[in-house]
């Protein structure tokens, strides 16, 4: 159902967007959550009188037009009512990552100046309350789940019963205010403020008008042709702008239902009940969804195994064609059709694909293997590369012109160019109004004409007229001998194989390259498992010989293929070491949408680093630690350091040559 362009230009607030979805759709699901194993479910009206029915509880606290009200918790439907809520009260959510400690807490409340915290449970709740003697705007807090919060300080701490029945016991007088900033509300006020991922330094405050959001939305819902029969499950950090404007900006734009996951551990198996039509996920999502596929064949009776590898390989030669709507011959769509009733069906099924119109991947290059696979089982997966200050969308892959190397033409209403120093700018409708309370850092990324620096580099491709990202531009540098040295792209390669989650490759301005690599622990602990190998934990696994020597040959076969590029062939790795902890969020080395902070790290584990180039055998190291109660630790390790084979270009040999 498409909505006339008149009366998509009157809908330009989520409040008005909601009222109308409720008249519309009233009877159609719009949120259903997932609580004690049993699906609950709401429709548009309920959302629609439950969210009017917390706007008047927060009217009733005290909030005002022009204030900040923090958002705190996993993906659950009532936590998204309070983000409309708040705008019902002229105030502008904040969605907080949950996993943040509180010093990062601290940190994002005080400098949004947060006069409400609204707290999916005791967790959150103590995290706030931990912080708030810094919080001299703070209010209120407020908590959805009640478990463990019966005996706390209740003065200003309130449950989201209490707060809604606060609201209906003075409807009568405040319905018409809600109603009143309802129909002043305008494109151009502010709809939400996003923090930054923060990779090299502190979180800024990424504020983004409702135009921004909601024309965006529309835009990119259209060029998908997005349906309110669609769904999508919710599990992404609602902090992060993807699930603001998946989850919130084209479910209201376009009035399809949004599910939430009871847990992150049960994820999976809720997508298959849900088995949602429109889907998102990280390339490290996809890529360990295939590894638990291979580890499961790898246990398959040796019929079943063959059949899929025989079904397998036909699909990888046919299935993006036919998907495309390219010409397949009448033998090989008929053998695709028996491997869709024996392998692909139920296949996709068990993952919760089934029912997939439109899957994307961003953030990360994804692998050409993985995405071949997906694309192979009829799954429609592209790619997509945005940014927070864009509301997401930058390029988007059109239907049928799907790459695994590029990601993507400008998306609607988005205009490209690229610097001279091989930087891309953009300027778009969802171009941020600002950061918040940093006009320095604002005019440095956002020009008078509104082109902003995404700070990648990156160029059109001229077989496909598509963006191709290299490298953040910052990181894009030289070798001693001058040569390219570009880390991200060899650190993506390497994540495309099983045993590596993360990688961290050095080399500007050095003679050659070397690399931290931490293992994933789920791929190589299965792994160790049907081999036999025992281990107590990721340190006595990840400095596991039989380990390191599959590590090692992964990354030679990573410095193969890296040789066959001359601009690039200079940034193969010639050491490594395999860290002994994981880089973590909570120790300042990873953001929370697991972006590593490069110099960070370099400079955390500099006598690693130096030991590398030094060609020692081995290292010692004793780092200090955060755990998940907030308690400092320390843990050490000998570390072996590890020579790799390199190659040169075979432009210049007939030959790879070690």
């Amino acid at each position: 159902m498409t909505r006339g362009a008149a009366l998509d230009s009157a809908l330009d607030t989520f409040p008005k967007l909601l009222e109308d979805n409720a008249r519309r759709f009233g009877d159609r699901p719009a949120n259903r959550e997932k609580e004690f194993g049993i699906w609950q479910s709401w429709t548009w009206r309920e959302v629609r009188d439950g969210t009017r029915a917390l706007a008047m509880g927060f009217m009733a606290l005290g909030l005002e037009p022009g204030e900040h009200v923090a958002i705190i918790g996993k993906n659950r439907p009532k936590l998204y009512w309070s983000m409309i809520a708040s705008q019902y009260c002229g105030a502008t959510p904040v969605p907080v990552y949950q996993d943040a400690v509180a010093e990062e807490m601290a940190f994002v409340l005080e400098h949004a100046e947060v006069v409400f915290a609204v707290c999916e449970d005791q967790e959150q709740v103590d995290k706030v309350l931990a912080v708030k003697d810094r919080l001299p705007k703070l209010r209120h807090v407020i908590y959805l789940d009640p478990r463990g919060l019966r005996k706390y300080d209740h003065t200003t701490l309130h449950s989201m019963e209490h707060v809604e029945r606060l609201g209906q016991d003075r409807r009568a007088e405040l319905e018409p205010r809600i109603d009143a900033i309802r129909d002043a509300g305008k494109g151009s006020d502010t709809c939400v403020m996003l923090y930054t991922s923060g990779t090299t330094g502190r979180s800024k405050g990424v504020v983004l008008s409702n135009d921004n959001v909601i024309v965006t939305a529309r835009g990119a819902a259209q060029f998908d042709d997005l349906r309110e029969t669609d769904s999508v499950l919710a599990y992404l950090p609602m902090a992060w702008v993807g699930d603001f404007v998946f989850s919130v900006g084209q479910a209201y734009v376009v009035g399809f239902c949004v599910s939430c996951p009871e847990s992150q551990e049960t994820m999976m198996a809720d997508l298959k009940e849900i088995g949602p039509t429109y889907f998102f996920a990280p390339p490290r999502i996809f890529e360990t969804i295939l590894t638990n596929v291979a580890i499961r064949m790898e246990d398959a009776g040796r019929v079943k195994k063959w059949l899929y590898d025989v079904f397998m390989a036909h699909a990888k030669k046919v299935g993006p064609d036919i998907l495309d709507g390219k010409p397949v011959g009448l033998g090989a769509r008929l053998k695709y059709w028996l491997g869709e009733l024996l392998i692909y069906g139920p296949l996709k099924n068990v993952l919760g694909f089934s029912n997939v119109r439109v899957g994307y991947t961003a953030g990360e290059a994804i692998g050409p293997e993985i995405f071949q696979f997906y694309r192979s089982l009829g799954i429609n997966l592209k790619q997509l590369y945005g940014q927070t200050e864009a509301t997401v969308f930058i390029t988007i892959q059109p239907d049928g012109q799907v790459r695994a190397d590029t990601v993507g033409v400008p998306g609607p209403g988005v205009e490209i160019r690229i610097a001279d120093n091989g930087e891309v700018f953009y300027r778009s409708p969802g171009v941020f109004q600002e950061y918040y309370k940093n006009p320095e850092s604002t005019a440095d990324t956002k020009d008078a004409e509104g082109w902003v620096a995404t700070g990648d580099a990156g160029f059109i491709d001229p077989e496909s007229g598509q963006l191709r990202i290299i490298d953040r531009a910052k990181d894009v540098g030289k070798m001693a001998d001058g040569s390219m040295f570009a880390p991200k792209f060899v650190e993506n390669k390497l994540k495309f194989y099983p045993p590596i989650l993360e990688a961290v490759v050095f080399g500007a301005g050095r003679d050659r390259c070397v690399a931290f690599i931490n293992i994933d622990m789920a791929a190589v602990g299965n792994w160790a498992e049907r081999n036999n190998i025992a281990y107590a934990s990721y340190q006595e696994l990840a400095a596991h010989p039989q380990v390191y020597a599959w590590v090692q040959k992964c990354i030679e076969e990573v410095n193969r293929d890296v040789a066959q590029d001359p601009m690039l062939s200079g940034c193969q790795i010639h050491r490594f070491l395999i860290l002994h902890k994981e880089l973590d969020a909570d120790d300042g080395e990873m953001t929370r949408t697991r972006k590593v902070r490069r110099r960070i790290v370099e400079e955390r584990y500099k006598p690693l680093i130096d030991a590398l180039y030094a060609g020692e055998p081995s290292a010692y190291i004793e780092t200090e630690v955060t755990y998940e109660d907030g308690r400092k630790g320390k843990i050490a390790a000998t570390l072996e350091l590890r020579d790799v084979a390199v190659f040169e270009r075979r432009s210049e040999q007939g030959r790879d040559a070690a």
